[in-house]
């Protein structure tokens, strides 16, 4: 039996008094496009780190295809790619010497790396800044390329918190393309974001983290009908965080 892709068992995780994400439970499958709505502070980013083994829950467990993050690290990095808000870039770099660094990291050979730079590099529209040092690109290049680098080698599930942002409409709409061919192709995309529109427009499945709480998980019209709002998914989300106070 194929294991789900991604897992979230009961985690908590607090910061002193506070508890930043309150026993979330989450599956997750192959080739699903998975959106994480939420306010400001709900709880979103600190679950992604958890996913990401970034930090230790106090309670617990994420898995990436079946692999404990915290007790088996390097068999769920493997297949995972994270990208975070504002990622972090070694600025002396060029993109392309980025590129060969991140995919030595994942044990690819050079033929490899260099197939998959060269045709992520232009479907990202990077070409002219392929050369260039990155501590002289925009924050949006930076991003394009930070997401290049997570797609480099391949991974079964690519877990991205808010990827649009920085990015002007031309290479938002890449962006979106992209992840959603990877969906399509099999990787499991979850998304971390505020912007309903994303998961408006491209999410298989949507949940609602509110106060570090799993709130709501489902379909655009399971979400409807369990908030018994009838319009856009901007009013589902509110009346479904309301109702959470």
């Amino acid at each position: 039996m194929e294991p789900t892709m991604i897992e979230l068992d009961h985690l908590v995780k607090k910061f002193g008094d506070l508890t930043a994400v309150n026993d979330v439970s989450l599956t997750i499958q192959r080739g699903e496009f998975f959106a994480m709505l939420g306010p400001n502070a709900a709880g979103k980013t600190t679950t992604i780190k958890l996913l990401a083994g970034l930090i230790k829950p106090n309670a617990g467990a994420a898995r990436i295809c079946g692999f404990d993050i915290q007790t088996q690290p390097l068999e769920a990095r493997q297949r995972l790619a994270y990208v975070p808000d504002f990622p972090f870039l070694y600025d002396k770099l060029t993109a392309k010497e980025f590129f060969r660094f991140t995919g030595q990291l994942f044990h690819l050979d050079a033929a490899r790396i260099e197939k998959n730079a060269q045709e992520l590099i232009a479907r990202f529209n990077l070409g002219d800044y392929a050369d260039r040092a990155l501590e002289g690109l925009s924050h949006g290049t930076r991003q394009r390329v930070a997401i290049v680098s997570a797609l480099l080698h391949d991974p079964e599930v690519f877990v991205i918190d808010e990827p649009m942002v920085g990015l002007d409409p031309q290479h938002a709409r890449i962006v979106k393309d992209v992840l959603k061919e990877c969906s399509l192709a099999g990787m499991t995309v979850l998304v971390s974001t505020h912007q309903l529109s994303i998961a408006e427009e491209m999410a298989d499945r949507i949940g609602i983290i509110h106060g570090g709480k799993l709130i709501a998980v489902g379909t655009r019209d399971e979400l409807r009908k369990q908030s018994g709002a009838s319009g856009a998914l901007e009013e589902i989300f509110l009346s479904l965080t309301a109702e959470a106070k």
